[in-house]
């Protein structure tokens, strides 16, 4: 099912003193053993930038309704979502059911904002109310689905029950499986016609948290800390703010990202929505964990979809995906960043991974050898040491070759299976050798080499990890890591104890971002902050 077109009013809000590009509020869920707790956590969460603060009293210790929800309610610096959560439907509550609706009852009377029912009590929820329901107070009725997300039909049934409650706004609640089951969240988000909150729980459902600004959602969840969520792959509410820019999101926001597997430790997000936000571009980017490329790509086939890049291990995989690949591209065999052409939704694929990253080892190399631009490119007739044969590694190879080096290719998975060839298909390419990891330890036909990592050794969390020994460092007159998470990986530390000029990973990943934000946006790259 692919996510189709559509356009929703485009409207600026003003909300106190701040125009916003959405109505969505952001919701704070406060989690504490004590009510003290909890009114340090809601001064907090307006200090954070926080509409509301969701009350989750399952957490609290001892709870006393009355006294409790009268304190919480009355002293509340933010309106007040009241949930009481039942293990059945992932809470803490394990007690009496009337005894929780009791409670949920009292917060309306109390003055609360809203209230969350599962939709499987609803109806008997709705049929206690004793007569006229405060004005004031909203009911949600929500549903969680821990293992999947259902198809557009069930979730559009469901979304029909809910309503048939009584429900003032409709809460649905899935499990993202794969990136894609966040489309089918959108699909309904966007066609409902009452107030809905839609969610899709874990690190495949982040963008359903954040683009759920441009889908219409009525609101969605940011922790107070990194962990302190109250449902799987919440992001904070400074992310939100801060990081995704999510007051300026809006239904004709363009959608980007970084694609990759693993994708956590990526930070162009940080760098891409601070230049969006920073030249009033209108665009998102996010990190994208996709499994399948050519699923995710026909999935989100919407024109508002406009550009990613391509990071380990997709890099290869988003080629073939490519109605159009630039020369340079096709000849290293692997993209790295993909735009969708305006004018009749054509995708083209382009690698500029080569040109920053030969740009950062070039110049790295011009300021240890005095040399000046002048002088032609400082890898002519060098040693370049590739360690790596998938994405990153054609794309140095190929660069440092078109510079006139000579080329060694060292894989690791060289010699196991159908990838034996791998290294030799690549070093074949770029008329070089290929080797073995182990034989790349004793590997010294001349001294002052250059060595290139471009695998994913060494990347957090596995920030012991190396490709080479350190004996083996000693022959290298420069080591360039493409790993920027930890910006020192342990390659390159030991490097410079072995007396090699080091090139950090963050100079390729800055270089090709200018590059990519031109392609992007259509403004220069230099107009880009980066400290």
């Amino acid at each position: 099912m692919a996510l189709e077109s559509f356009q929703l009013p485009i409207t600026d809000f003003q909300i106190g003193n701040e125009t916003r590009r959405n109505s969505m509020l952001i919701c704070v869920p406060i989690m504490a053993e004590s009510v003290d707790q909890m009114l340090v956590q809601m001064q907090k969460a307006k200090d954070f930038g926080g509409d509301l603060v969701e009350l989750r009293v399952d957490f609290l210790k001892n709870f006393v309704p009355r006294q409790d929800l009268d304190i919480l309610i009355k002293q509340a610096p933010l309106p007040t979502l009241v949930t009481y959560r039942p293990r059945w439907e992932g809470g803490q509550y394990d007690g009496d059911e009337s005894k929780r609706r009791e409670a949920l009852c009292l917060a309306m009377e109390l003055g609360a904002d809203y209230i969350d029912i599962e939709l499987k009590v609803a109806h008997d929820f709705f049929n206690s109310l004793p007569g006229e329901r405060p004005e004031k107070v909203k009911i949600i009725v929500s549903s969680h689905n821990y293992e999947r997300t259902p198809s557009v039909e069930e979730l559009s049934d469901l979304v029909a029950r809910i309503q048939a409650t009584g429900a003032d706004i409709v809460k649905i609640a899935t499990t993202a499986v794969d990136i894609i089951d966040n489309a089918r969240i959108f699909q309904v988000l966007v066609h409902s016609q009452v107030p809905m909150i839609g969610l899709v729980m874990g690190e495949r459902g982040l963008m359903s948290r954040i683009l759920a600004a441009k889908f219409g959602g009525f609101l969605t969840f940011g922790s107070l800390e990194a962990g302190l969520v109250s449902a799987p792959g919440q992001p904070t509410v400074k992310e939100l703010l801060d990081l995704y820019n999510m007051r300026l999101i809006g239904p004709d926001t363009k959608v980007y990202g970084v694609i990759g597997n693993p994708i956590g430790h990526s930070k162009s997000p940080h760098l891409y929505n601070a230049s969006f936000k920073s030249s009033s571009f209108n665009g998102i980017y996010l990190p994208l964990l996709v499994d399948d490329v050519s699923t995710f790509i026909t999935t989100y086939s919407a024109p508002d979809f406009a550009g990613y890049s391509y990071t380990i291990p997709h890099k290869e995989a988003g080629l073939k995906c490519c109605d159009e690949v630039d020369p340079i591209a096709k000849a290293i065999g692997a993209i790295s960043c993909m735009i969708k052409r305006s004018t009749e939704g054509k995708l083209i694929g382009y690698n500029i991974d080569y040109l920053g990253g030969i740009a950062a080892i070039e110049e790295e190399l011009r300021v240890s050898n005095g040399a000046t631009l002048a002088s032609g490119s400082p890898l002519a007739g060098k040693t370049f040491v590739v360690i790596g044969a998938g994405g990153a590694g054609k794309a140095l190879a190929y660069g440092a070759y078109k510079k006139g080096a000579r080329i060694v290719v060292a894989n690791r998975t060289y010699g196991k299976g159908l990838k034996i060839d791998k290294a030799k298909e690549l070093a074949c390419k770029v008329r070089g050798q290929a080797l073995t990891l182990a034989e790349l330890n004793d590997f010294c036909p001349e001294e002052g080499m250059i060595l290139v990592n471009a695998t994913p050794v060494g990347m957090e969390p596995r920030i012991e990890e190396t490709p080479v020994s350190k004996e083996a460092l000693k022959h290298y007159s420069l080591v360039f890591d493409s790993v920027y998470t930890p910006k020192l990986t342990r390659l390159l530390r030991e490097a410079k104890q072995s007396g090699a000029t080091i090139v950090y990973g963050t100079e390729m990943f800055v270089n090709q971002a200018f590059i990519q934000f031109e392609m992007f946006t259509g403004l220069p790259g230099k107009t880009m902050p980066y400290d």
